[in-house]
C-alpha cells in the first residue's frame, strides 16, 4: 500500500492532474484506508488531495495552513494567485463562472432513476461526467461583452495563453473549454453566490454566451486545425 501511495503522489506532482478514471485515483476515491494513506503523507509535506464529483480530474494543492509559511503575510500571499494580473484573475472568474457554473447545473439535474422497478434500492444513475456535460463559450462574444473590462484584445489574449498554460482552459479555435483545473482550483461553495448574486449578476439575466458542446467543439476544431482567488498548487 505505501508503495502505490508514493506512486500515486509521484505521478499527480508530475502530471499535475490525473483523470478520476485512473485506476489508482479510483483506488484513492474509493478504498478509505488507502485514501488515508495518501492524506497522510501528503500532509507531511504541506499538501492536500483536490478532487470534486463534478470535475474529470484530480490534483494536489498547498494545504491551507501553511500557505502563510509559504507565502507570507496574508494580504500579501491573498495576490499569488499563479503570477496572474488582476485583469487575468478578474477573466479566470468569468469562465470559471460561465462554463463551470451552467455545467454544475446539467449534472446536478441530470440524474435518471432506473428503470427497473423491482431494483430495492431505486438507486439514481451516477452524475455525468465533465466530459459530457461542459460545454465551451465563444472567445469572440467573450472578448465582446468583456473585452472592454478585461484589457481589451490583446491583454484578453495574453491571460487566455497564461489559462491555458496552467491547466484552467483549453482552446480550440474560437472555442474555450474547461481545462482540467477549472472545476478543482476554485470554491464554489464561497464564490457561487457571490458571483450570480453579486459581481456578474447581470450577466446571468441575460442570455448566456455562444456556447458549443465539448466534443462537438473538439471535433470541429480538429477539423479546422485548431489552437491550441484558486487554491494554490502544490
Amino acid at each position: 500500500m505505501n508503495d502505490d501511495a508514493q506512486i500515486l503522489i509521484a505521478r499527480l506532482l508530475t502530471h499535475q492532474t490525473l483523470r478520476r478514471d485512473d485506476k489508482m485515483v479510483k483506488r484513492a476515491l474509493s478504498d478509505e484506508q488507502f485514501r488515508i494513506e495518501v492524506d497522510k503523507r501528503l500532509l507531511e509535506c504541506g499538501l492536500k488531495l483536490l478532487d470534486n464529483v463534478y470535475a474529470d480530474h484530480v490534483t494536489i494543492a498547498l494545504h491551507r495552513n501553511v500557505e502563510p509559511k509559504i507565502f507570507g503575510a496574508k494580504d500579501i500571499w491573498q495576490n499569488n494567485n499563479f503570477g496572474l494580473t488582476r485583469d487575468g484573475v478578474a477573466l479566470l472568474v468569468v469562465l470559471w463562472a460561465q462554463i463551470i457554473l451552467p455545467k454544475r447545473e446539467r449534472q446536478e439535474t441530470h440524474v435518471t432513476v432506473a428503470d427497473d422497478q423491482n431494483d430495492l434500492f431505486d438507486k439514481d444513475s451516477p452524475i455525468p461526467r465533465a466530459e459530457d456535460t461542459s460545454i465551451g463559450i465563444s472567445y469572440t462574444a467573450l472578448l465582446s461583452d468583456f473585452g472592454d473590462k478585461l484589457g481589451k484584445k490583446t491583454r484578453m489574449d495574453m491571460n487566455l495563453g497564461q489559462l491555458s498554460k496552467l491547466g484552467f482552459i483549453e482552446r480550440r479555435g474560437d472555442v474555450i473549454l474547461e481545462g482540467p483545473l477549472l472545476d478543482l482550483m476554485m470554491d464554489t461553495d464561497v464564490l457561487k453566490e457571490r458571483i450570480i448574486n453579486g459581481a456578474l449578476s447581470d450577466v446571468f439575466k441575460r442570455a448566456p454566451l455562444a456556447a458549443a458542446p465539448r466534443r462537438g467543439a473538439l471535433d470541429a476544431a480538429n477539423d479546422a486545425d485548431a489552437v491550441e482567488p484558486p487554491d494554490t498548487p502544490n
